[in-house]
């Protein structure tokens, strides 16, 4: 990162950073963007179908295995097609998409304190994706989603999908759909620079407080693998880069991709070990919605394209490459059918 955008987004480090972003439910307007509070979404009731009979059933069944053991690449998805369905129609006859987004992760979905606008990694490929099924100068209305609420938001079309950092898994496949990846990450440990006796994820966390994310892939591997670590939960991953800088925890487990935005903020802390996992990043969407899913799996297609001149390398180059380096490119779509 450089030039104006490199001198602007380094304003943001250490505690100016994190307070500009702290708050995570606020409402603003401007003519191409409509910012909703988070609101608690109830996922579908026990019982009843998460998935709606249609046209769309035969690809469903394919999105949802039935054990782990058909789950050997849950990244794969639906092949492309520019084809508008119920789902994309849905969406065109409305006039506006719903996301669901972060606002304080920072590079992939924050607040820019000198614009008040959303900007960031995910929210470029969302504009992207809002300019395929609706035009230039699309309306967007970006719906701010805690970590454990984006299934649930999904899942009652509260949001047509979601663009978050989050991980494609097995668990998450069985609930909702995804596309194509479009990034990967892993997760690993953030600890500060000095001070600390945590040498990875081993026995020297025994006894210390690790914070994570509720519903994140860093609370599903602490829980199984704790080494002895006090689990400290919190809504959204930014809450715990602030209790890491008042020291209330030792330690944060979180992906790479997003701790390398919190180092960015803060350089008291970093980052150490290996990535414990390999974790793909996917939009988000409802199973029923197969049309939808095909047409961001174009749209990202679209977005791959073009080497190093790629919309995708571009917002890269733009927002990850000073302190996520060494990534060449996109993964490549893996598809089921």
């Amino acid at each position: 990162m450089s030039g104006a955008a490199g001198r602007r987004t380094r304003r943001l480090r250490g505690w100016g950073g994190v307070g500009a972003m702290a708050g995570a439910c606020a409402l603003a307007l401007t003519a191409a963007l409509v910012l909703v509070p988070c609101e608690p979404a109830m996922d579908a009731p026990a019982g009843t179908a998460a998935v709606a009979d249609g046209p769309g059933a035969p690809d469903v069944a394919r999105a949802r295995p039935a054990s782990d053991e058909t789950c050997a690449h849950p990244e794969a998805s639906l092949r492309p097609s520019s084809a508008a369905g119920p789902a994309v129609r849905r969406i065109q006859k409305r006039g506006y998409l719903v996301v669901g987004v972060d606002q304080d992760s920072y590079l992939w979905g924050y607040r820019d304190p000198n614009t008040n606008q959303l900007v960031g990694f995910d929210i470029d490929l969302v504009k992207a994706i809002a300019r395929d099924i609706l035009g230039p100068d699309p309306r967007i209305v970006y719906r701010t989603v805690p970590t454990d609420q984006r299934i649930p938001a999904v899942r009652s079309h509260e949001v047509d999908m979601v663009v978050r950092t989050m991980s494609v898994t097995c668990d998450r496949i069985r609930q909702v759909a995804f596309s194509t990846a479009y990034f990967e990450a892993g997760q690993q440990l953030l600890v500060p620079r000095t001070g600390t006796t945590v040498t990875g994820f081993d026995d020297s966390l025994r006894g210390k407080r690790v914070c994570t994310a509720s519903g994140s892939t860093g609370e599903a591997l602490l829980r199984a693998e704790p080494h002895g670590a006090r689990i400290v939960l919190v809504a959204n991953q930014i809450d715990c880069l602030v209790r890491l800088q008042l020291g209330q925890v030792d330690a944060v487990l979180t992906d790479n991709a997003l701790a390398a935005g919190q180092a960015a903020q803060d350089p008291a802390v970093h980052l150490i070990g290996q990535p414990l996992t390999h974790e793909p990043y996917g939009v988000a969407m409802n199973l029923g919605d197969t049309d939808l899913i095909r047409r961001v799996n174009a749209v990202l297609d679209a977005y791959r394209a073009g080497g190093a001149h790629s919309p995708w390398t571009r917002s890269y180059d733009k927002w990850l490459a000073h302190d996520l380096p060494g990534i060449s490119g996109p993964p490549a779509p893996l598809y089921e059918d």
